[in-house]
């Protein structure tokens, strides 16, 4: 009989384990596509089939989503460095396996805010876990490139998912043909993460091993302080993926409302709806390579800008040309801050607490879909979908100046090994 052979020795590094990678990224591309049947036909499905006439009332799914993810991504941390990050990731693709069947049975709007706790807590955990794993897997050195690659396929999966399901809408209504697509992905993810997915615990003990010897790492209290005020790194960069969210989440609900008011059909809002996040996650396998090279915050401080313009020109303009160019300019922003803003916070965790602070921090990003889905449905009902974009697009720019402000940088590849001071 053949003794079995010995396993392969644990090596960080893209090209070492490029399969694992891989994989990782096909994983994430089924997530951002579960998420990406709602970009265009569910607000929709709120006016259109629920006759819901107020704003706020539309954008409460993403209220929904937008808390329970925030929360899922906090205990996100926890759960991968007490019960393993391919449990967690499995328990993710558990809880979003009957979104698409609630979304394509829902009697009344309450079905869908429903689907939409399942939704957030099932990206909170998997779309975590997908950029943690690769984080794990490559080392420090390229975790621009890493992070990059993980939105890439995600947010060109929202994006192209929008536009076929604005498509299929198009011709066949908004429920249910658009939904199936979220079934496929559904299945695809849960079958893939878990017969073939592997977890990465030996590949953060390995970088532990490897780094500079301090203090024993700190609880979740102190890791939740440090990331969320206490370093002025972390902090800046907690209150840019709040504010990059929160226009996301704005746009997501008050967009397809904003250009159906304006006359447009359903295939160009898909249209429209697609060209952003399909700018954002291609160019993020620029953009992230570029973090690793030129540093995060510049990147950071510009692409928050870069956003606050394509809002303007949104909100400003009265031609599909104008709205198209400000979707590209919102879409090349946010590629240029987001993988830049995961990097920056994984710069400054040690390998031991780095999953803690990355929940952390993405607990204040994915708050921004809550705040911003809120906050825009509200001004939108009081003064109008124009003024809600234009409100958004100021704070925009005004987050990108406290980055300006209070980021110190770092050495892309460097770690923080100890706890706060």
């Amino acid at each position: 009989m053949t003794p079995p052979a010995p396993p392969a020795p644990v090596r960080l590094g893209l090209r070492a384990n490029w399969r694992q990678f891989a994989l990782l990224v096909v994983v994430n591309a089924c997530v951002g596509g579960l998420v990406g049947i709602e970009r265009t036909v569910v607000p929709l499905i709120g006016s259109e089939q629920f006759h819901l006439a107020s704003a706020s009332l539309v954008t409460a799914f993403i209220v929904s989503f937008g808390l329970v993810k925030a929360a899922a991504n906090l205990v996100s941390g926890q759960l991968a460095d007490r019960w393993g990050r391919k449990r967690t990731l499995l328990l993710g693709w558990v809880l979003g396996l009957p979104v698409p069947w609630l979304i394509i049975a829902a009697p009344d709007w309450g079905w869908i805010v429903a689907a939409n706790v399942l939704l957030g807590a099932s990206q909170g955990l998997a779309w975590s876990m997908t950029v943690v794993m690769k984080i794990d897997l490559v080392g420090p050195r390229q975790r621009g490139l890493a992070v990059g690659l993980n939105e890439f396929a995600g947010y060109l999966a929202v994006g192209a998912t929008a536009l076929a399901t604005g498509w299929l809408a198009a011709r066949h209504g908004l429920r249910p043909a658009p939904l199936w697509l979220g079934v496929g992905y559904a299945v695809a993810g849960t079958l893939l993460s878990w017969t073939l997915v592997r977890d990465t615990a030996a590949y953060v003990a390995l970088e532990a091993r490897a780094a500079p010897v301090g203090a024993p790492g700190p609880g979740f209290a102190e890791v939740f302080a440090r990331t969320s005020w206490r370093d002025r790194d972390l902090f800046a960069a907690s209150q840019a993926g709040l504010v990059n969210n929160l226009n996301d989440g704005m746009s997501w609900g008050l967009f397809p409302l904003f250009f159906a008011a304006l006359g447009l059909g359903l295939e160009r809002i898909g249209l429209l709806k697609a060209v952003y996040p399909v700018v954002w996650g291609a160019l993020q396998v620029v953009t992230g390579p570029l973090s690793d090279r030129w540093g995060r915050k510049g990147l950071i401080v510009a692409g928050m800008w870069v956003q606050a313009a394509g809002l303007a020109l949104t909100a400003l303009s009265g031609r599909f040309a104008g709205w198209l160019a400000g979707s590209v300019l919102l879409g090349v922003g946010t590629a240029m801050v987001y993988p830049s803003l995961l990097a920056a916070v994984s710069d400054a965790a040690a390998p031991a607490w780095r999953a803690r602070a990355l929940s952390v921090y993405r607990f204040w990003r994915d708050l921004g879909y809550a705040v911003g889905a809120l906050a825009a449905g509200l001004l939108a009902d009081r003064f109008g979908l124009r003024a809600a974009i234009l409100a958004v697009a100021a704070l925009t720019f005004a987050s990108g100046a406290v980055v300006a402000l209070a980021m110190r940088g770092r050495r892309a590849g460097a770690s923080n090994a100890g706890p706060a001071p």
